[in-house]
């Protein structure tokens, strides 16, 4: 860690925590776990076996590699794959015991043609679409689905689903209005596992839950909305070494394109983050812009000028020495810096700025399996 010029903590046991809370809040449904991207980038290797240890026994990652690679971690989990069924990749979602979502009429047919073939019920999901209008059956699809004229008796079928496309905007009109036509749907296919929450849905309520939820953001510490009266606890905190202090006068400017003047004497910190960590530069302070606030120690500390590739100026003046020196950390992501303050200054979701922490920032885990 001495040698580190940025590290991430992941702290397993707030996993677990906000785990905890979303199954209790979930309850009687089951609380599965979204673990796509690497676990959003914080380590599935890492996060998998803590949320397994919590009781989670249903996970959701994006593609059939991600599979691959929890079910190496996990041999008996169950996995579902959003991204679905891609032509010839059957063989291998069956060998592995890997259950495809499947999104379309033509999905549907190959699966079903693969386990009539083969002799075996492998089970999979199914996903309506009920009002997003990317994946899943929708239209004449869905109808002839829930009329039972799409054979889906040569597989197990164990799971239907949707998804919210509002759910950050928990007072959104599209939400009840997908919360009744899965409802509708669901109420001609009885018997079938339904699933449309995911970590909106599960703070919006229970008419949202159905049978099986699937949260991801709130897991790693993220607000699924601003209405969510839930504070989850903190997962991830990036902290960033100081690799310079200099003084700096009025008038001079700072960084690329000299969009920052001085107005008085300035003390700057120079820390060892970028737009290649996963701080976007649109974080950048200009004359007319005010930038994000990192914290050295209590101390906020703003951004001053263009967020470059690998660094980012502070102004520290007035901070004490104790906290702004080389070598000391700054936070920018973390307590003080929660993942939507970031997201809001760079006019993005806490999503992409979770998933776009760059892998050269050492992790560092605490509690749980770290």
């Amino acid at each position: 860690m001495k040698t580190a010029p940025a590290v991430l903590t992941i702290d397993l046991d707030a996993l677990a925590a906000n785990y905890r809370f979303l199954r209790d809040r979930a309850a009687p449904a089951e609380c599965a776990a979204v673990v796509k991207a690497d676990a959003y980038g914080l380590g599935v290797d890492k996060v998998a076996p803590v949320l397994w240890n919590e009781g989670c026994r249903s996970f959701f990652v994006a593609t059939l590699g991600e599979a691959l690679t929890l079910r190496a971690l996990l041999p008996e989990a169950i996995i579902y794959v959003f991204d679905g069924l891609l032509p010839g990749t059957a063989p291998v979602f069956a060998e592995n015991a890997i259950r495809p979502v499947l999104n379309s009429a033509d999905e549907i047919a190959e699966w079903a043609a693969f386990c009539a073939e083969t002799g075996a019920k492998h089970p999979a999901a199914i996903h309506i679409d009920t009002g997003m209008n990317r994946l899943g059956l929708s239209g004449h699809e869905l109808e002839q689905f829930l009329d039972g004229k799409t054979d889906t008796s040569a597989f197990a079928l164990t799971l239907v689903m949707s998804h919210l496309a509002c759910a950050d905007t928990p007072e959104h009109p599209a939400n009840a209005a997908q919360q009744t036509r899965f409802a509708q749907a669901i109420s001609r296919l009885p018997q079938v596992t339904a699933s449309l929450a995911n970590s909106g849905g599960v703070v919006m309520g229970a008419d949202y839950h159905f049978d099986l939820v699937r949260p991801g953001i709130a897991l790693y510490g993220g607000q699924p909305s601003e209405a969510c009266e839930h504070r989850f606890q903190t997962v991830v905190t990036l902290s960033c070494r100081i690799l310079q202090i200099r003084e700096a006068g009025a008038g001079e400017t700072v960084g690329y394109g000299a969009t920052k003047t001085l107005q008085a004497p300035t003390r700057i910190a120079t820390i060892a983050a970028g737009y290649a960590d996963g701080l976007s530069w649109l974080l950048s302070a200009g004359d007319a812009v005010d930038g994000l606030h990192a914290y050295l120690g209590p101390h906020a500390a703003p951004i001053l000028g263009r967020v470059s590739m690998d660094l980012v100026t502070l102004d520290v003046t007035g901070i004490p020495e104790t906290h702004a020196k080389r070598g000391a950390f700054a936070e920018v992501i973390g307590p003080n810096v929660p993942l939507e303050t970031l997201a809001g200054h760079a006019s993005t979701v806490n999503y992409e700025v979770l998933t776009n922490i760059c892998r050269r920032a050492l992790r560092r885990f605490i509690g749980g399996e770290g």
